[in-house]
């Protein structure tokens, strides 16, 4: 699988960590995909990074592994043998189980992507996607805040009032724009975690469709020049070829 290459200008780099083995697990995924090769790719990426998976090939065998509610996360591929995925995440809702789902699909259109959004998924990846990006989605369900209506927050040095539209660190008042007041908000939402382009470009420019821009690169830099000042430990960081995250300090 490949993923759009983006442009990315900025030297303050960082590689990703290295995997973690299967003894530290970070949480069980259900795979509900019929494609075996697809599948054992996966399976391999989401194993070598520590999550224990669960994979069923059809929508009734994924439905039965649902509703046991141990999975944390669900990847749910939209086309399945049986009942389909749509189907099979509309019954998970129905039964009050709120496990996150990521929906799998080749189909890209708008009407799809909503189609699958309003059936229960929470987020929707496209094929073919790269598996750096289906990681990165994984880890953004499972660190998804419990409570999105908390009008204050914080990390580390930085702190943001959500009502005044206001933004400190470390007391220092930071006038952002708009669009960068959105932009750290996502970050500080998933403190720690990888964010890729793609991934911003949808959720804080609501862009349905990926275009080739340095769109994201452009503001991250006016953003982070912003947040971390001269003098002051970086909080924004770039991990090289895939996206950004906020770091959160020791």
């Amino acid at each position: 699988m490949t993923e759009e290459t983006a442009l990315n200008t900025d030297p303050d780099t960082a590689q990703l960590g290295q995997p973690r083995g299967p003894e530290q697990s970070r949480g069980v995924v259900l795979l509900i995909e019929d494609d075996s090769a697809i599948a054992e790719e996966i399976v391999g990426e989401l194993t070598a990074h520590g999550f224990e998976v669960r994979h069923e090939q059809t929508g009734d065998a994924g439905l039965t592994a649902a509703l046991t509610g141990e999975a944390h996360v669900m990847v749910v591929d939209r086309l399945l043998p049986g009942m389909d995925g749509l189907s099979v995440i509309e019954a998970v809702r129905q039964r009050g189980i709120r496990t996150p789902v990521l929906v799998l699909s080749a189909l890209s259109a708008v009407d799809d992507r909503v189609t699958g959004l309003k059936a229960g998924g929470d987020d929707y990846l496209t094929k073919p996607f790269a598996m750096e990006e289906l990681m990165a989605r994984v880890e953004a369900l499972l660190r998804r805040p419990d409570d999105t209506r908390s009008t204050h927050l914080r990390v580390g040095p930085l702190s943001m009032d959500l009502i005044e539209r206001r933004v400190w660190r470390d007391g220092r008042e930071i006038e952002l724009l708009p669009r960068e007041f959105r932009l750290l908000e996502y970050l500080m939402r998933r403190p720690g975690q990888v964010l890729t382009r793609s991934m911003m470009l949808e959720d804080v420019w609501q862009y349905r469709f990926i275009p080739r821009t340095n769109l994201v690169d452009v503001h991250i830099g006016k953003l982070r020049r912003k947040v971390d000042a001269p003098g002051e430990e970086p909080l924004i960081r770039s991990i090289r070829g895939t996206g950004f995250l906020l770091r959160v300090p020791d």
